[in-house]
């Protein structure tokens, strides 16, 4: 590591929070029925490039890292209750939509969308098709494991039009994966491996997570180079996390912080990151890498900053330009159950209106398009910004530029027409992105009661 690596990670904790959407759904709160009509949200919506996000909560194990919206197992017929309510929220949302909009990209995700047999599999995929989503036709990303990447259900797939298969992995150690309490063998997982691969999806992404107990440079690159063999078109690296309620957050107290643990993180992600440059990848965020060739699966014409998104599900997000909503939100176990309960129970009716949401001002789409840009490593245009906002990111968030500039995360070679970060602003992008939060939002998630 550098002096001015050095300095930089003991600046600011590296690790405070992942941000994949904005805001975070700890920040959503009930909504007024009268107020969250879908039929009135979706009235004026541009709807030619959606994205479709279908949920399915359901895994055969729960791994002691996961605070993701699931549970184990789906007993008495639950799947089939829960695919009949996807159904009647489709239905609900394609009547709110008018029958006019066209879907740029889908995704399945969970959850473990193959958690579904193979014959529900297919109804999923008829369900967003009778939805108007092209399958065949757009790019379609699934989310599997691999105990439950099986050959009936990656045919399936397959022949739906799947273009991305993501299969989490995390270590292929063996004694890794059991320390992160996710319960795998190393041959099962390279069996999964090669049934994906002859099933033919274009795009293998394979997910692995650094900063393990006992875990070091060593034992890191023995995943990364089993990975590597597979020839995967992405790797995602992520960095451990512990979190209340989960698993390892039990065994932890709920307190995994210290700092010699951001510092093991830093240089496992460091030292992961430099490795697959050298082998041809290249660096998309940080927590993502492409294979230099690989197929782009499409998609092009959607824009997650401007474009909006229908969720199906009870952990899904849907996104219009003015409202941002979904269901109630938990991470215990039990209240996942009776939440998927509610869910699978509900009438037609009552998926005609949003439930749980937040209202997005013109302060707030600044700061999520200035999030989901920056936090790319190609970085955000300025005269993309100035022409959705008539301003320029310098005026509007000065501070936590000049912020950003101090610490060396702003890449000043980039040139006034580019705003982008540097390595070490990629490798900061946990600790970035969470001081661009609001106010308002940062108030919503303290108040929010982990349940």
């Amino acid at each position: 590591m550098t002096i001015t690596e050095a300095a930089s990670a003991s600046a600011v904790r590296p690790y405070q929070q992942y941000v994949y959407a904005y805001p975070h759904k700890t920040a959503y709160r009930p909504l007024p029925r009268q107020r969250a009509s879908l039929r009135e949200l979706w009235a004026d919506e541009p709807k030619d490039a959606l994205s479709l996000y279908v949920h399915i909560p359901f895994c055969e194990v729960r791994c002691g890292f996961c605070n993701l919206f699931t549970r184990i197992g789906a007993p008495d017929g639950l799947a089939a209750a829960y695919l009949d309510a996807l159904e009647r929220q489709a239905a609900a949302v394609r009547e709110a939509l008018g029958g006019t909009a066209r879907f740029a990209n889908a995704a399945f995700g969970g959850g473990t969308p193959t958690f579904l047999e193979a014959a529900e599999l297919e109804r999923l995929c008829d369900l967003a098709e009778g939805l108007g989503a092209d399958l065949r036709a757009v790019p379609l990303s699934v989310e599997a494991s691999p105990a439950t990447a099986t050959a009936d259900r990656l045919a399936v797939l397959a022949a739906r039009g799947a273009t991305r298969l993501s299969l989490g992995v995390q270590s292929f150690v063996d004694a890794e994966a059991r320390r992160a309490v996710r319960p795998q063998r190393r041959a099962d997982v390279e069996a999964a491996l090669a049934r994906i691969r002859d099933a033919g999806i274009p795009v293998l992404n394979i997910d692995l997570i650094y900063g393990i107990d006992g875990q070091t440079e060593a034992s890191w690159r023995r995943s990364l180079d089993a990975a590597l063999a597979w020839q995967p078109e992405e790797l995602y690296l992520y960095p451990l996390y512990v979190r209340p309620l989960t698993g390892l957050g039990r065994q932890h107290g709920g307190a995994h912080g210290e700092a010699a643990w951001d510092e093991q993180r830093l240089r496992l992600y460091r030292h992961g990151r430099d490795h697959l440059l050298a082998r041809g990848y290249q660096q998309v965020s940080m927590r993502m890498f492409r294979r230099t060739g690989a197929p782009m699966t499409g998609g092009e014409d959607y824009a997650c900053q401007t474009d909006g998104m229908v969720g199906l599900g009870c952990g899904a997000r849907s996104y219009t330009s003015t409202l941002h909503y979904s269901f109630d939100y938990a991470v215990d176990m039990h209240r996942i159950r009776g939440i998927i309960d509610d869910y699978a129970a509900r009438s037609a009716d009552d998926f005609r209106h949003a439930d749980y949401g937040w209202e997005m001002t013109a302060d707030e789409a600044q700061r999520r398009h200035l999030l989901q840009s920056l936090l790319q490593a190609e970085g955000m245009p300025v005269a993309g910004y100035r022409a959705r906002f008539g301003s320029a990111p310098g005026d509007d968030f000065a501070a936590e530029l000049d912020r950003f500039h101090a610490r060396g995360w702003l890449d000043d070679s980039a040139g006034p027409r580019l705003l982008r970060l540097s390595p070490e602003g990629l490798a900061h992008s946990d600790a970035l992105g969470p001081e661009l939060f609001s106010a308002a939002v940062r108030e919503r998630m303290a108040a929010y009661e982990p349940k």
